[in-house]
Parts: structure tokens; sequence; C-alpha cells
């Protein structure tokens, strides 16, 4: 028993040497691994960052919300309808209030415009639609052309054009009256910039032409400016105004610059509009060549805007 354990504690002791050699190499071969990983650990972290750099969302600076509606009052906004998304505007302007309860402020003399409206991009929308003055039906479309950015471009611009067909003249009253005639035409450029949070202001140049003018010595090719401002009062109600400047009307000429101003309520998503102006067209051409109201003397007339998105 005792040869034995003296064989045991001999084999150890002959096997030392070989553990030890095992032990050193396995140490070194681990401090070899730990020092590479040390030299090469800033690199892993830099290129670990340069990955997770590009997977970072980038920040959009593109300012929205500038206006809530197509229409400051009667005057185009630089906001379109969203791509793919069909709206139904319903706009109704009543006669003149000066005769009270005689019309029922109005109310019995009313024009109404239907009005469609598709975005068929995220930079255009087209729209269709037909109003009860003169019966004229317009065929329209407005262009994203430029988006205000944050600490970048300072302004969004869009552009508006239409095509309006008068079917009201008529041929007992004018027997030369050709199709051609009862043409009209729009071209405008609109420059807005969200000056804040609560307000929004633009200028919006404007051409048009209308073959056929109701008053003898106006130019067929006339030429306005119009300006226009929003001011959010609250979180759903705001304040517009816009006014257009005739820029070649005809001396003597019965009818007056559109000063408008106008209340939006924001519902659910949907933008309510009620608005008191001095023009009862609708359409570009109407109100900036026909506005026959006079403020000062209450001669003004009150409407507004039903908008059903599908």
């Amino acid at each position: 028993m005792v040869e034995h354990k003296r064989h045991v504690l001999l084999r150890i002791k002959l096997n030392q040497p070989k553990i030890y050699s095992r032990f050193l190499r396995n140490g070194f071969l681990i401090m070899k691994q730990l020092i590479t990983l040390l030299l090469f650990f800033p690199l892993f972290i830099t290129a670990q960052d340069d990955l997770l750099e590009g997977l970072e969302p980038e920040i959009d600076k593109t300012v929205t919300s500038t206006w809530k509606s197509l229409k400051v009052v009667n005057f185009e906004t630089t906001k379109l309808v969203a791509k793919d998304e069909f709206q139904l505007i319903i706009s109704h302007r009543f006669g003149s209030v000066e005769n009270g309860f005689d019309d029922l402020f109005g109310l019995d003399n009313a024009v109404t415009r239907f009005q469609f409206v598709y975005g068929l991009t995220d930079w255009m929308h087209i729209e269709a639609s037909r109003s009860s003055f003169s019966k004229t039906y317009q065929v329209a479309g407005k262009f994203k052309l430029k988006d205000q950015v944050i600490d970048g471009f300072p302004f969004s611009i869009a552009a508006f054009t239409a095509l309006d067909i008068n079917t009201g003249l008529e041929q007992e009253v004018l027997p030369k009256l050709q199709f051609e005639n009862r043409l009209g035409y729009t071209t405008q450029l609109i420059i807005a910039r969200k000056v804040s949070d609560k307000l929004s202001a633009q200028i919006s140049p404007t051409y048009f032409h209308q073959n056929y003018v109701d008053f003898d010595p106006q130019d067929n090719s006339q030429f306005a400016l119009g300006v226009g401002a929003r001011y959010k009062l609250t979180n759903r109600w705001s304040i517009n105004a816009d006014y257009g400047y005739h820029l070649n009307r005809a001396d003597g000429s019965p009818f007056v610059n559109p000063l408008s101003i106008g209340f939006d309520l924001e519902t659910g998503g949907h933008v309510f509009q009620l608005h008191f102006t001095n023009a009862q067209p609708m359409l570009t051409n109407g109100f900036l060549s026909q506005g026959t109201g006079d403020w000062s003397e209450g001669r003004f007339f009150f409407g507004f805007n039903l908008v059903r998105v599908f």
C-alpha cells in the first residue's frame, strides 16, 4: 500500500513539468488573445458607430400646416390634397346681407359650388367644379413646387391653373356668341411662409384671361396681386383674410377689389370655413373681375364651405 502511494506521487512529480508547461502555454495564448482584443477594440467600436450612424432616422425639416384648407378665403393656398385622397367640397355664398329679413340676409340669392378634388401625386392634385354663378364649369390643377424648410428655404411655393367655361352667356342676348367666347383661363403663383406657429402669410401674383368681359373697355388679359394671412386663435380656430388688387382694371369699371375675412374651424381632421366677402363669385376669374359689394355700405356676402374626405 505504501509502495503504491509512492508510485503515484512519483508519477505526479514526473508529470508536473508537463502540467506547468501546458498551463503556461494556455495562459500565454489567453493573454495574446486579450492583448489583440484590446488593440482592436477601438477600431471595432468605431466601425460599429459607423454602421449605427447609417441606421439613425433623418429628421424631416419640412415645415407643415402652413394652411389648414385649400383656400385662405377666396385665394388658393399652397396646401394640396394628399395623394390618392378624394375631397368633395360644397360651398355656399349667399346674397348681400343689406336687405335683412327681406331676403333672409341673402339666403334667397345664394350661389352654390360643387367641387371635386383628387390627389394624383404628392405634388399635384386635380379638380373639377360647377358654380351656379354664371353657370360656370371649371377644371383645374394645383402643383407643389417647393417646400419651406426649417433653417433652409424660407417659403413654400405652389402654382394653380384653371380653365373656365361660362355656360350662362345666352345666344339671344349675344347673337354672335361662339363657344370660345365662353372660355376663361387662370394662372397663379402662390408664395407662402409660416412665420410662426400661429401666423402664416402669402402673396399670389395672378394672370387671368376672359374671352368675353362684362365691361367693354376692360382688357381681356388681366393681372392681379393677392395677399392673404392666417392667424391661429386656438388649437381649433383660426382667423383668415385675403385681398386682391386688380392691376389693370378699366377706368369707370363698376367692379371692386375683393376683400374677405373668414374663420376656420378644425373638426376631427376636417376644416369648416365661415367667411364674409364683398365678392359673391367663388372662382378666381369671378371674384377678381366681378366683385360688386361695398363694405362701407353693408353690401357684403356671407358664405361657408363644407368638406367631405373620402
